[in-house]
Order: structure tokens, then C-alpha cells, then sequence
């Protein structure tokens, strides 16, 4: 079976995989991740340049689709009336003077390692772009730049690489979307999804003798004989080499064995239980990937807002605690960049249906690790949340902040599809309270 992936429209908040064309060869057991593997390894191959020394060796970015309301996470206004301060009360954390919502009581008793940036402007748009790009949707329609993943990916490829260790080094748990993709540095750096090329064969197969591995070997390089023999440009050279590093990557088990959970102690498990990304995400990145990013929950809460909150908020708290509690348990606390966020606020007044709805003036982001300086709350709102009161900052500042958290430079360049050189971040100003 051969399946041709087309280029689709998609829509702008939670589209599937296809948007670039690619070829994938189906019926064929591990020979399925085996040919994008090795088209990945190739075309990475060809736009390689060497790894940059960095502070953190990986980040985990998480995402909140639907826009997460500031004022009933981080930045809770008790003062304001009723109409804004909606139903939830701060609770004290173990920084004096720092407050977060009563829903986050494990957060509060662990917030010396953590920061929130409680003034960042984003702009109103349903897409994950901005976040994971820096640049809004409307704009990658047309200039394509790259997520933060892939970036990392073009840059450092995987923490194991060095060492021999097959790893994917850009991982979507939440599949693919605009915000995930590379833009104009390429297919090989599009991310590893568990649904998608790569991850969604490296399942254990159900008996993979030697015989029938080399068998599959030689079929695709018999077809890889006729691609060379069809392909002008000469970029086929080598394929042999790189199909053997994809057959590597496939039965070495690393990555098999971080996204199986069952390898964790049960009652490690059960703290994760409902939050699993969060556990698959640490064990990814214990096992070498570079750059992982998930999602938890929706968040446009246009009606019931607070009936829906008091649900996901504890989920997010037990994901957040965990996961970097055990970062720091584990000796990675500086290693990896941790950054939860969506692509924007809520309204400060509550609606007739209990809700809150699209805000762009001002929302909030919650960093850990990295290197980063923790135990403080970055920026204010005003009195009712409607906008950045101080220390206003772009959602650009922060990825800016933390590109320099894993040692690149924000303002290093890439060619584009034309061969003019753009900058990864054009408002490349540091959270400085951070830095």
C-alpha cells in the first residue's frame, strides 16, 4: 500500500497531520516507520549544523487549548467585585506574598520552584502558533516559521545523540498543529507523534526475527533503487546508511520503553492517573528528546467557566507538581525548561452564561527549571486583570527567554524558502526577572 499525504487546509485551532506533502510506504510492519525515519534522518542529514552548548538540555512545553483564564489560575483579583473575581479564592504558596488559586494547592506548597509571567500580551487568535512560534498563525500562513521543537531539533537534535542513542529529538504527544510544525527549516523536523510518522510503529512488533528484518532491508532498498533512479537532485545518496540508523531506531526499545508507563512503579502511576502526558513527557525527556509538548484538557470556557475549571484545575495541579517535583527529585531541575500557557486570557467580567471569553490584552504563563530564576511572580495586571499593570511582555519575550535558557540565541538566523536569512524571533527582548 502506498499512501500520498496531500497538502489540507485544515482549520485554525486543532488540525490533523497532512499539511505538507509526504510518502509513506504502508504493509509493511516495522518497514512502515523505517522508510519515514530514514527519509527524516536524510533531509536532516543535508540541513545539520552543529549542536549549540546550552544551560538546559530540554524543555517540555505545555500547551492549554482554548485560552486559560488568567484571573482564575494565577492572577485572581479577591478585591475586585464579584462580576470579575469570579468564584475562587487565592491560597498563600511558600513564597511570601505570592497567591494562586485554592485549586492549586499543590503548586502553592512547591512555588520556590516555580515563576509565573502574569503580564505577557497575546493577540486573538485559536491557535497554539504564537506560543510555540512566536509569530501568530495569520502570519505563518505565509512566512512559515518554525515551533520551538524544531528549532531545538535543526539545532541539538536529541540530548543522546552524541552517545549513540536513537532518539527522536522533537516529540508532539498532542499531534500535529500549525504551532508544531518546521516551517521552513524542513520535514526532519517535524515531531515524532504517536499517532503519526515515527512513534505510531515503534510498538514492539509481534515476532521480528533477523531473516525477516533483512528482508524488509533489501525491499526498500530495491525501492530506494528506483527513487534514486527517478531523483534529479541527487539527495537520495546515502539512503542505505540512513535506513540503517532508522532500522536502529526502531528495535533499539529507547523510545518503545518511555511511552510505556508500565515500567513506573505503580504508585508512581497513580499520581499521574488522568495527567499520564506528564509522566510520558518526563520519561522522554530522561530518555533524550530534546523537545516534548502535550496538552491538557480544553480551556474556552464561553459558558460554565467555573464548573469546568474546578474539574481541570486539580488535573493541571497534579501534572505540574509531579512532573516537576520529580525533575528536581531526579537532579534535572536546571536541566529542562518547563512552560505551561494557551494562546491567550478571559475576559475579566464573568458573562450571562458563567463564562468568560476571548482576552488578548493580558494573560499568564507558568515556567519552571531551566536554569530560570524561580519563586516569584513576574509582572501585574491591573486592579480587574483587564491589562498588563507593569513589566509588560510579549509572548516572543518568553520564548526569547527561553531559547536563551537552552543556550540559542533568539536572534541567530535561517534561511527562509526564498534563501533570506530570518531571525527565529523578531521581538527578542529577555524576560529579564528570569534570565
Amino acid at each position: 500500500m502506498l499512501t500520498l499525504w496531500g497538502s489540507s487546509t485544515g482549520n485554525g485551532f486543532c488540525d490533523g497531520m497532512g499539511r505538507r506533502d509526504f510518502i509513506r510506504l504502508g504493509a509493511l510492519g516495522a518497514g512502515v516507520s523505517t522508510l519515514t525515519l530514514a527519509d527524516l534522518l536524510r533531509h536532516k542529514a543535508h540541513g545539520a549544523s552543529p549542536k549549540t552548548a546550552g544551560k538546559a538540555r530540554a524543555a517540555i512545553m505545555i500547551y492549554l487549548p482554548g485560552g486559560p483564564s488568567h484571573m482564575d489560575m494565577y492572577d485572581l483579583k479577591p478585591d475586585a467585585p464579584k462580576e470579575f473575581r469570579g468564584d475562587f479564592n487565592p491560597i498563600a504558596t511558600n513564597v511570601p506574598g505570592a497567591q494562586i488559586c485554592e485549586h492549586f494547592p499543590l503548586q502553592a506548597r512547591m512555588f520556590d520552584k516555580l515563576a509565573v509571567v502574569r503580564s505577557l500580551v497575546a493577540v486573538d487568535e485559536h491557535s497554539d502558533s504564537q506560543v510555540m512560534t512566536g509569530f501568530s498563525e495569520q502570519t505563518n500562513r505565509l512566512q512559515q516559521h518554525p515551533s520551538f521543537g524544531s528549532v531545538l531539533s535543526r539545532l541539538r537534535g536529541s540530548a543522546g545523540a552524541s552517545s549513540g542513542n536513537p532518539v527522536p529529538p522533537f516529540v508532539s504527544l498532542r499531534g500535529m498543529s500549525r504551532g508544531t510544525e518546521p516551517g521552513f527549516l524542513g520535514v526532519a523536523h517535524r515531531p515524532f507523534t504517536p499517532n503519526g510518522p515515527g512513534l505510531a510503529n515503534l510498538k514492539a512488533a509481534g515476532v521480528n526475527t533477523g531473516a525477516n528484518l533483512d528482508a524488509r532491508r533489501n525491499l526498500l532498498g530495491g525501492l530506494d533503487d528506483l527513487r534514486r533512479d527517478i531523483d534529479a537532485t541527487g539527495t537520495l545518496t546515502g539512503l542505505d546508511a540512513f535506513t540503517s540508523r532508522a532500522f536502529d531506531m526502531v528495535t533499539s526499545g529507547v523510545v518503545r520503553d518511555a511511552l510505556n508507563l508500565d515500567k513506573e512503579a505503580p504508585a508512581t502511576r497513580a499520581r499521574y492517573k488522568g495527567v499520564e502526558s506528564f509522566l510520558t513527557a518526563r520519561r522522554l525527556v530522561e530518555a533524550g528528546v530534546s523537545c516534548v509538548t502535550l496538552s491538557v484538557g480544553g480551556w474556552d470556557t464561553h459558558s460554565g467557566n467555573f464548573t469546568t475549571l474546578k474539574k481541570q484545575l486539580p488535573e493541571v495541579d497534579r501534572g505540574i507538581a509531579n512532573l516537576v517535583g520529580e525533575l528536581h527529585e531526579r537532579g534535572m531541575g536546571d536541566d529542562v525548561a518547563v512552560v505551561m500557557w494557551g494562546e491567550f486570557g478571559r475576559t475579566p467580567k464573568v458573562n450571562s452564561s458563567a463564562g468568560r471569553d476571548h482576552w488578548s490584552p493580558v494573560m499568564s504563563a507558568l515556567v519552571a527549571g531551566g536554569g530560570m530564576k524561580m519563586g516569584q511572580m513576574v509582572g501585574s495586571s491591573t486592579a480587574r486583570g483587564e491589562r498588563p499593570k507593569d513589566r509588560p511582555y510579549t509572548v516572543s519575550n518568553l520564548l526569547a527567554t527561553l531559547y536563551g535558557a537552552m543556550g540559542i540565541d533568539p536572534a541567530m538566523t535561517f534561511n527562509n524558502g526564498s534563501g533570506r536569512p530570518v531571525h527565529l524571533l523578531e521581538d527578542r527582548g529577555l524576560v529579564t526577572e528570569l534570565a
